[in-house]
């Protein structure tokens, strides 16, 4: 295999591989109801009422290229805090590590 050919090989890699990845990141828009929302740590929902639990889920990895952590954990507060506010929520706790992009967050009404 010639020197340009490899060029042209590694460039049309690079290309495809850049596709995957940009299109399958997505991006979670947060509704009306979930902007009202937040995220809290466990000790500041002492005086809450607790709601419920979701389990929010969002793709981790595009076949073998894992997504950047920080935008899988926002995806993964942007579910969580949609449902709140469909569960009669304003807030939201994680309950579980981020695992396989899948998390556990419980639900809280904290606002009065």
């Amino acid at each position: 295999m010639t020197n340009a050919l490899k060029k042209t090989v590694r460039w049309i890699a690079l290309g495809t591989l850049s596709c995957l990845v940009l299109t399958g990141c997505t991006w979670i828009a947060l509704t009306p109801g979930g902007e009202k929302t937040q995220v809290l740590s466990p000790g500041e929902v002492s005086s809450c009422k607790q709601m419920g639990e979701t389990r929010s889920a969002v793709q981790a990895s595009l076949w073998i290229v894992n997504r950047n952590s920080v935008k899988v954990k926002g995806e993964l507060e942007a579910l969580a805090r949609n449902e709140a506010a469909v569960l009669g929520g304003d807030t939201v706790v994680p309950t579980s590590e981020v695992v396989a992009g899948k998390q556990t967050f419980a639900v809280y009404r904290c606002l009065k």
